[in-house]
């Protein structure tokens, strides 16, 4: 390709000036420089940082698998996984499940595994998970992308799934209004029909919409009145306990709007399903 470069352009080529930092001293100790160089030069990601490092034959074999832009199978990671083959995203991931399986840092299961032949370990590990999350949702959505897979498939995988119950729960979750986190819904719904969660899953992955101020206030006005009428608490837990909060009415910046019929159970985050209870009985409400 040089000789086939115009003149001007090979003559700026060959006289344009090379910073070259030349290194003496232990191989560790000169690639720590390699690290420390680089800072300033074309930035280098985290993987190719560690690439250099630990390079050998593991690396090698990794790259050739991972950071294949031609490979035929990155069109199916790239559902599940952000990246860019050549920046070796693939690859970073793809040691970061092992790795974290194992209790390790990348970094240390390089170190390990440097001079292998193999990375059959790697692999398999990481086509199982893939595997697991194409089995167990039918569908593929943009928000799938770059969630930690790996720490869910070891968080959820002994659990048995209907795909099909999984993807129709998933689609109901999409189409709610108050769910703002669809990211979230992935987890929540492996959580949902997992034993280890109950029945209910965690609603905080979903970040459901909370009461307008408009509906708070308003709410809050309607229970007072009445409260005051009953000379009770306009906190309706209150109301029935047997202290001195039992009359008490609380100030609006004391309370918190809650749903009535939990959202988790159908209840839906509107006027008709609001109610302010004090700040304590909503916060053991929430834990129970």
């Amino acid at each position: 390709h040089f000789d086939s470069l115009p003149h001007d352009l090979r003559q700026k080529i060959l006289e344009t000036e090379l910073l070259v930092y030349e290194c003496e001293g232990a191989e560790s100790e000169i690639k720590e420089w390699f690290k420390t160089i680089n800072i300033v030069g074309v930035p280098l990601n985290e993987q190719e940082l560690l690439n250099a490092i630990y390079s050998g034959p593991f690396v090698t074999l990794g790259k050739e698998t991972f950071s294949n832009s031609g490979s035929s199978k990155i069109a199916m990671w790239s559902a599940y996984i952000n990246g860019d083959a050549k920046r070796q995203d693939f690859w970073h991931v793809a040691l970061e499940w092992i790795a974290t399986a194992k209790g390790m840092t990348i970094s240390e299961y390089m170190s390990q595994h440097r001079f292998n032949d193999s990375i059959t370990e790697v692999q398999t590990y990481f086509d199982t998970v893939i595997n697991w999350v194409s089995n167990t949702f039918n569908q593929v959505e943009k928000e799938m992308r770059g969630l930690e897979w790996g720490k869910l498939y070891e968080e959820y995988y002994k659990f048995s799934y209907n795909s099909d119950q999984v993807s129709a729960k998933v689609s109901e979750l999409y189409g709610d209004p108050f769910v703002k986190s669809r990211k979230g819904i992935f987890e929540y719904v492996l959580g949902l029909y997992s034993r280890q969660k109950g029945d209910l899953g965690d609603t905080k992955l979903l970040e459901v919409r909370v009461f307008d101020d408009a509906t708070r206030q308003a709410v809050y006005k309607k229970q007072t009145k009445i409260a005051e009428e009953k000379g009770i608490s306009n906190c309706s837990y209150c109301a029935i306990g047997h202290n001195a909060n039992k009359a008490k009415i609380w100030k609006l910046n004391e309370m918190d709007a809650d749903h009535v019929s939990a959202w988790s159970k159908g209840g839906s985050t509107s006027i008709e399903n609001c109610e302010m209870l004090c700040k304590s009985h909503n916060r053991a409400k929430g834990n129970k």
